[in-house]
């Protein structure tokens, strides 16, 4: 499913001509991190400069790929969510949110979207379905929410309850573009009994590594983020019933502990919260 025409016409020239492999994008060093190939030298330099500033950087995505599990797992077989609306897909890996809610309910729908071209050149090989189910992914921007909404209607039921999967993504919303007002259109049009799960990287002054880094990446890479504070983080989900342990460090939403050694704390944030 894709907006863009000449993907329509063209997949493999249109995609070819989107990707940029001059500049280190996030979801290539972000797939760097996790140990995945779908990356580039210049992500893989700009991932260890990263890791340099702040050597804990690498944690981040497998404490936020962790997190997605344990949640995704929890809204299927705690609250019988069986659709789920996944935006800032990132380039697929290990335990997709897919791959997690089907392995539980294989009846289970997902809408993937995400709008970087070498996510959906891969997503069209990698993202698969049980028979009982249905994966889609669509090619769109997480600021144009109707058009987002229109086209998972074709696959998911909004008069059922959704997971909206925010993980990861809302960081690179600018305080200028009302990210809470984003998050909210969102939520306002998804009914009772819907759950968000949103995860950001966070500012602390317990961790000024972090902000040296970020630093690094808006200087260098592409797109650019913007940190918030832990309590900035709380904000997107007001209005919404915050399931425990509320939101915290990604690593400490109800840990499991047969994950090796995960960090107690990352920059990482998340939570998950019920629309009544």
């Amino acid at each position: 499913m894709t907006d863009n025409p000449a993907a329509t016409n063209d997949v493999a020239v249109s995609l070819r001509a989107r990707i940029n492999t001059g500049q280190p994008h996030t979801a290539r060093i972000w797939n760097y991190w996790l140990g995945g190939k779908d990356n580039y030298e210049v992500d893989r330099a700009a991932g260890d400069q990263i890791r340099q500033l702040h050597p804990g950087i690498g944690e981040y995505a497998r404490a936020d790929r962790l997190f997605l599990g344990r949640a995704v797992r929890h809204l299927v077989e705690e609250v019988g969510i069986r659709q789920f609306l996944d935006i800032g897909t990132g380039l697929p890996t290990a335990d997709n949110t897919h791959e997690v809610a089907q392995r539980f309910a294989p009846e289970s729908r997902i809408v993937y979207v995400d709008n970087d071209p070498l996510v959906l050149a891969h997503a069209r090989a990698l993202l698969t379905s049980t028979p009982e189910g249905r994966t889609d992914y669509l090619d769109e921007d997480l600021r144009n929410v109707d058009a987002i909404l229109e086209h998972a209607a074709k696959t998911l039921d909004f008069s059922e309850p959704v997971a909206l999967m925010l993980l990861g993504v809302v960081i690179f919303i600018g305080d200028d573009e009302d990210p809470y007002g984003l998050v909210r259109r969102l939520t306002d049009r998804l009914p009772a009994g819907s759950h968000l799960v949103l995860s950001h990287t966070v500012t602390s002054p317990s961790m000024p590594d972090v902000d040296e880094a970020v630093k690094f990446w808006n200087e260098h890479g592409t797109p650019k983020l913007t940190q918030r504070t832990p309590e900035d983080v709380a904000r997107f989900f007001d209005g919404l019933e915050l399931l425990e342990p509320g939101v915290v460090s990604c690593s400490r939403w109800r840990p499991e502990h047969d994950h090796g050694a995960e960090p107690e704390e990352v920059a990482m944030f998340g939570g998950v919260a019920r629309k009544s």
